[in-house]
């Protein structure tokens, strides 16, 4: 007779049940070293925001092009250290959400562990709002729109970086606006090839923990492998 264990085995829906019932969160940098503490030269750091989108469904795109079936996608914005490519902030929204109205969530996020010297972000975050929130709390390195000219609040910190990208190169080599896209692309590649490139919840509150459950292992894996 077979000895049989004295507790059960759960099967795969009840541990999904389960994991999506966890209230899961960002590391706050105290257990994986995250915040201040873990920067070697011991100052502010540089955060790079930006957003990719993640597939809900896990369909070829020959089946969306023959079927005409369309899912849709969610959007992850993150913020992320560009030295250790470790992501601070993580923001989950619908694809409607556009991206510039969510720098300011982000980087108050990181801004709670950690002082900020400079913001790197593209294009889509420039707007005066995103520039007039920056200006209190660290220095603005917002690509602006090629169009940009300027107009009549002379004292407006977005018509000051304007003027500094009138020469594009010194500007971009001044905030050192190249790392942003090695850090992002990089951040966003990596959770893509170990995560893959969709979610496998169907409800969108279960979306978001699985999001925030995959970037809080990303940062484990990070910690563990720079160590």
């Amino acid at each position: 007779m077979e000895d049989k264990l004295p507790f059960s085995i759960p099967d795969y829906t009840t541990i999904y049940r389960r994991v999506m019932a966890l209230n899961i969160q960002i590391d706050d940098g105290k257990s994986i070293g995250i915040g201040n503490n873990n920067n070697e030269d011991g100052g502010d750091i540089i955060i790079a925001v930006d957003d990719t989108g993640i597939k809900v469904a896990n369909r070829g795109e020959w089946l969306r092009h023959r079927w005409k079936v369309r899912r849709g996608y969610i959007k992850i914005h993150v913020a992320v250290d560009i030295k250790s490519k470790r992501i601070l902030a993580l923001d989950v929204t619908t694809e409607e959400v556009h991206t510039t109205r969510r720098l300011r969530k982000l980087v108050s996020s990181v801004l709670k562990h950690n002082k900020v010297k400079r913001v790197l972000a593209d294009g889509a975050y420039d707007s005066k709002d995103n520039f007039k929130f920056l200006a209190d709390n660290a220095r603005t390195a917002i690509r602006v729109r090629r169009n940009s000219v300027i107009d009549g609040y002379y004292d407006h910190p977005r018509q000051y970086t304007v003027l500094e990208q009138h020469d594009y190169e010194r500007w971009k080599s001044n905030v050192q606006y190249g790392y942003r896209w090695i850090a992002v692309e990089s951040v966003f590649s990596s959770l893509k090839r170990m995560f893959s490139e969709h979610v496998m919840a169907k409800k969108y509150m279960n979306m978001v923990k699985e999001l925030t459950l995959k970037v809080s292992l990303y940062n484990l894996f990070l910690n563990i492998t720079s160590k």
